[in-house]
């Protein structure tokens, strides 16, 4: 085999025990699972009966976001088991073995892609349990959903950075926190942002989580003429946008996380 063939089957080995950990793992398994259950429940159930959406359900306007709350905060496990396997010194028994330097970030983000195909499938179950509807074709939606799942890749290669730069779980825990829930909340997820304050609008409509959660609303035909037309231009080509997002994320961070990850292995 060539180095390419090689470094691919070395990730996808890596991807495999990753995912082995995550179904043995109670307390992650129950963040895959369980965790998009509630959500969808809470939100759905509790705020849906506080909001009013013109022209839909609060149940159709309030999913999308919470597809992209979910990837978002699910990506702190790649940064979470970098970390710990940092700690155990697992990178040390990596850098014995015959295996391409590429493998376990490759391998570590392609699993993160698994659970949240695993947690998307969950929450769109339940929400159409609860009423959420696709308006689009089905092509428009498969594309939503990948959409969705080449975000959350390109995110992982984010918290991945983040977790190597701070090398220890306690303090990647408290700043991917930290970071994550202005990102998400501070957005077009629960809420239109058009009725947000003058600062904290620019910033939601700027958001690029606020973007992708458009995205997702026109690609599942969760939208309505009723509702004010997006102002700010990310939002007005969510699609488009949302794609040049997830590959600047991926330009950036996937080099830079590589870089850290040698300097890690070096040590």
């Amino acid at each position: 085999m060539n180095a390419l063939q090689i470094a691919v089957a070395d990730g996808m080995t890596i991807a495999k025990r990753n995912a082995l950990k995550i179904r043995r793992a109670p307390d992650l398994l129950g963040g895959v699972v369980m965790l998009p259950i509630v959500f969808v429940l809470l939100f759905g159930y509790i705020f849906g009966s506080m909001i009013d959406i013109p022209g839909m359900t609060y149940g159709e306007y309030m999913l999308p976001g919470i597809f992209v709350m979910t990837i978002v905060t699910s990506a702190q496990i790649t940064g979470y088991t970098l970390t710990l396997d940092l700690q155990k010194g697992v990178f040390d028994r990596f850098r014995t073995l015959p295996m391409s330097s590429s493998a376990v970030l490759t391998g570590q983000t392609v699993s993160d892609v698994i659970m949240n195909l695993t947690s998307l499938v969950t929450m769109a179950v339940v929400g159409l349990v609860v009423g959420w509807r696709i308006h689009t074709s089905p092509f428009e939606a498969a594309l939503g959903f990948l959409l969705l799942l080449f975000f959350s890749y390109a995110f992982s290669w984010v918290t991945a950075t983040v977790a190597l730069a701070l090398r220890t779980p306690e303090i990647f825990n408290n700043v991917a926190t930290i970071v994550s829930l202005p990102l998400v909340f501070l957005s077009n997820a629960f809420a239109d942002s058009t009725r947000l304050p003058g600062p904290l609008k620019v910033v939601a409509e700027w958001n690029p989580v606020s973007t992708l959660i458009q995205a997702a609303r026109e690609l599942f035909g969760n939208t309505s003429p009723a509702m004010p037309a997006p102002g700010a231009w990310p939002l007005q080509h969510a699609v488009p946008v949302s794609l040049l997002w997830t590959l600047l994320l991926l330009a950036v961070f996937a080099p830079l996380a590589t870089r850290l990850y040698k300097r890690s292995v070096s040590r």
